[in-house]
């Protein structure tokens, strides 16, 4: 059996890489295709080292091959990453701040500020230096959740400017619309004044060194988004889900906003909130609610990473209710929960700071969308 190249690169046409909106034979990732008899060799380039990708191209390959060519094919994939050299960060910086975090959801109603909530007490508590910013304009709830909805920011001068001192709660520090408006009042803001106050609280506040600044954006794919990616270089996004189709609808239009061209900011990963339901009185029982595994499953269609699963407690509600987190509650299946969440976070910040290059801000430059926006 001799096998035909180019028969080899018609099948590679169907394959197309994470990411990329051609398929590897457009997109130049396919360097050569060699054929010796029974033997396929391709020559794969890739612009990113992460494994994952790595391994799905390689595996995609040798299964098109098999499928489309010849099943006894013996295929070898020879893979080189010529990762794009990091450039210096494009837009302005937050000084003092190593990375920030955006926790975004496709829709209301997935406890995707509890996550927030959570997830900055226990990387408090494992050491970093933590912010929040609430940037859900329209129904903040960071105030509450940290019990602190009766605080108010004071003024402090730094280097001769009058800054905005975060509160600090559960050694948190957080700023929100809420600490402005009065429990009762609704905030009934264009986009423009919406966007003017996030950048107040983004620039006109001392928020000191912060290891992680967390982002807790409004629900859907709006202005608030646009506003902050176009004042920030966001370090990554992290979604959170429930497992019902419903839900997952929209955060898979979530994660397709950050991935945008024009956007490209990186994602993280998939948070699966209200899992499932155990009962005190059966704790090896677990209860499928909503769905099992659905936004697992979409990490994997979606090739990010699967960051972890919270359950339904009915002390998770009480303790954001209460205004103390439930990560903060010890030796309890919900703090191992969220510690989990946070080392993945984390690690999965570490890989994507070593292996891609900073984000960069973006403008709006007309009605039909936004690109990148270099500034000197």
């Amino acid at each position: 059996m001799k096998l035909d190249r180019k028969e080899i690169l018609k099948a590679l046409e169907t394959i197309t890489l994470a990411g990329e909106g051609q398929n590897m034979v457009e997109s130049g990732a396919v360097r050569n295709v060699l054929t010796f008899g029974d033997e396929a060799v391709v020559e794969l380039v890739l612009a990113t080292p992460a494994m994952h990708i790595r391994k799905r191209a390689e595996a995609d390959i040798v299964k098109t091959i098999h499928e489309k060519v010849s099943a006894q094919a013996k295929v070898k994939v020879n893979v080189r990453v010529e990762a794009p050299e990091k450039p210096e960060i494009k837009g302005k910086q937050m000084p003092g701040v190593s990375n920030i975090i955006a926790v975004a959801s496709g829709k209301g109603g997935v406890g995707k500020s509890t996550i927030t909530a959570n997830l900055a007490v226990t990387l408090a508590k494992m050491g970093f230096k933590v912010g929040v910013l609430d940037a859900d304009i329209y129904g903040p709830s960071m105030p509450i959740m940290f019990d602190v909805e009766r605080e108010r920011p004071i003024s402090v001068m730094v280097d001769g400017k009058s800054k905005m001192k975060p509160i600090t709660s559960y050694g948190v520090e957080i700023l929100s619309i809420g600490f402005f408006t009065s429990p009762e009042q609704a905030v009934i803001w264009r986009g423009p004044m919406a966007g003017k106050a996030l950048n107040q609280m983004i620039w006109d506040a001392d928020w000191g060194e912060l290891d992680f600044l967390l982002l807790d954006l409004p629900p859907g794919t709006g202005d608030i988004h646009l506003s902050i990616m176009q004042s920030l270089p966001i370090t990554g996004a992290v979604v959170v889900s429930t497992p019902q189709a419903v839900a997952l609808a929209d955060a898979k239009k979530g994660v397709a906003m950050f991935r945008q061209e024009s956007i490209n900011v990186p994602v993280l990963g998939i948070i699966e909130n209200m899992a499932y339901f155990t009962p005190e009185e059966l704790p090896d029982n677990k209860y499928y609610i909503f769905g099992k595994e659905g936004a697992k499953n979409l990490a994997e269609d979606l090739d990010v990473p699967f960051l972890g699963e919270v359950p339904i407690v009915q002390s998770i509600r009480e303790a954001g209710d209460y205004g103390r987190p439930a990560a903060l509650q010890t030796a309890t299946p919900l703090e191992a929960s969220f510690e989990e969440l946070a080392r993945n976070v984390v690690q999965e910040t570490v890989n994507r700071n070593d292996n891609l290059p900073p984000t960069e801000a973006i403008k709006i430059t007309t009605m039909a969308g936004c690109s990148a926006v270099k500034k000197k």
